[in-house]
């Protein structure tokens, strides 16, 4: 029997992650401790992969990435900066509270474009935004779906780290024109998922309530805030030094975060303990435990299979629609830089030739294997969804957040690969 498993490791791999997955929205367990499990059962008691081996596939840098940036905004929650934020950012909208996710989007959009990336924008803005969206009523999936959307917008910039990753594996397969068409592209269908997000979860109530002079966010507005105290503007600075050196200088987000909270600790501006109660642990090892088993996954040769299927069912007409599904349902579990675009833009034209497409359709599979497999990242599963599940406060119920922002993830690989079809094919925006 563990000669049959052995041999069928990638089937093995798929079909586990795919349990675990199911397991984890049934009966609300940690997907991270049990993908580190499933790790240890498939890869060394049946594959026979020295554990060594696997611990490697551990995402040591997306680890320091979480932890620091959290442990700094824990810091920014304990000493009481991000209330007092939440208050001035409400009374500069005057109480207008329907606005607030919208600016925010493309305040994200704009960030994350110059150069960090979304997943260093939404580590930095995570935190801060889902307590203001406690604080003025704002639903939490709303505001975690639409301003982590925005920063996803921005991913495909020449400037960001996928916009590089992207266009260098196109350049290696001797297409350099496409850069600034998929970052157009990423806009303008995230702008149009945000606002399906938008009037979903609770966009058209808060227009209703916009007037309301009870509303939370109007007697917000309306309260005398006070100045911000010697720790709070220390906070408030790190977190300027932490921009400054994550856009100007490229320095890494999570070690900087360190340095800089370590400082405040040593300047009495927070407790230390409760600064490290503050920090999400059960987020961190979701997305770092699922990581390992997708690394095996890779090895194994589990996502191989997953493109192996993707082109017995395609045909010229569909191929987009296709692609867009697999390229969004795998992003879904694994890195799009790191798996969907080094492994699926390749294929694309293999892919074509081999269903008898015309080369014409080259740019649409493309910008549709690309935008598809940043749009389910808003999942817990991946990074940019979990940091806004992290960076909910504790007054936020996180299981319910969960399980919206993973059916709003994985939804996507529908929605998205048919949106994308549209777009693409259909319209020829491509």
């Amino acid at each position: 029997m563990l000669d049959f498993l052995a041999s069928n490791m990638d089937v093995l791999s798929l079909v586990a992650l795919v349990l675990a997955i199911i397991v984890s929205i049934w009966r609300n367990t940690n997907l991270g401790t049990l993908a580190l499990g499933l790790t240890l059962v498939i890869g060394h008691l049946i594959g026979g992969v020295p554990v060594k081996e696997l611990i490697k596939a551990y995402p040591v840098s997306l680890f320091i990435m979480l932890a620091g940036v959290t442990f700094l905004f824990g810091i920014a929650q304990v000493n009481g900066t991000l209330d007092k934020i939440t208050k001035y950012t409400v009374k500069s909208a005057k109480g207008n509270v329907a606005i607030i996710p919208i600016v925010l989007f493309f305040l994200a959009f704009i960030l994350s474009s110059i150069g960090p990336g979304q997943i260093s924008i939404s580590a930095l803005m995570a935190a801060p935004v889902m307590v203001l969206a406690a604080e003025v009523g704002i639903p939490p999936l709303l505001m975690a779906l639409v301003v982590g959307n925005g920063a996803q917008a921005g991913a495909m910039s020449p400037l960001a780290p996928n916009g590089i990753v992207g266009n260098s594996v196109l350049a290696g397969m001797g297409i350099t024109d496409m850069a600034i068409s998929m970052w157009i592209s990423m806009l303008l269908v995230h702008i149009l998922v945000a606002g399906v997000a938008y009037f979903l979860f609770g966009g058209r109530k808060l227009w209703k309530v916009r007037h309301d002079t009870n509303s939370p966010a109007k007697v917000l507005a309306a309260m005398v805030v006070e100045p911000f105290n010697f720790a709070q503007k220390a906070t408030l600075g790190a977190v300027g030094i932490l921009i400054i050196c994550v856009i100007g200088f490229k320095l890494d987000i999570g070690l900087v975060s360190f340095l800089l909270g370590s400082i405040l600790i040593l300047m009495n501006c927070a407790d230390e303990k409760s600064a490290f109660k503050a920090m999400p642990w059960g987020a961190i090892i979701l997305v770092t435990g699922v990581s390992v088993l997708v690394g095996l996954m890779q090895d194994i040769g589990g996502i191989e299979l997953f493109a192996e299927i993707m082109a017995n069912f395609s045909t010229p007409f569909t191929a987009t629609l296709v692609v867009g599904f697999f390229s969004a349902i795998v992003s879904a579990y694994a890195s799009t830089s790191g798996v969907i675009m080094p492994a699926f833009l390749p294929m694309a034209p293999l892919l074509l030739e081999k269903i008898g497409s015309d080369p014409s359709a080259l740019p649409a599979l493309i910008t549709t294997i690309v935008v598809a497999g940043h749009l389910t990242d808003m999942s817990p599963l991946s990074t940019t969804g979990a940091v806004f599940i992290s960076g909910a406060p504790d007054s936020v119920d996180s299981k319910p957040l969960f399980k919206g922002m993973m059916i709003w993830g994985l939804s996507m690989s529908v929605f998205g690969a048919i949106l994308c079809w549209l777009l693409f094919t259909v319209l020829g925006l491509a």
